[in-house]
């Protein structure tokens, strides 16, 4: 089977929505808009949250600093202040 009608699809069907998206202009519900807002943060917390175990036995040392983060990110509202911790906490728990 040859990829590249299925890559050009996916990039055209990518392209076409983000198009979409500025074309239409169109008025989004409050309700929307406070549910959109936690997109950015669901989706890191879905490719975060399969790595917590880790190898080697690590898994008390990335929970540790995963908390951190996540106490971080929840009291200062930043969350490249919770990134920031949650390497820090990491590299120096190792």
């Amino acid at each position: 089977m040859n990829a590249l009608p299925v890559l050009l699809g996916m990039a055209g069907v990518t392209y076409a929505s983000r198009l979409a998206g500025l074309w239409l202009r169109a008025r989004v519900p409050a309700f929307w808009m406070r549910f959109l807002r936690f997109v950015p943060i669901a989706v890191f917390a879905a490719l975060v949250v399969p790595a917590l175990p880790g190898e080697r036995g690590e898994a008390l040392v990335r929970l540790l600093a995963a908390g951190l983060a996540a106490l971080a990110s929840w009291r200062f509202r930043k969350l490249w202040l919770g990134l920031a911790t949650g390497m820090a906490a990491y590299w120096l728990l190792r």
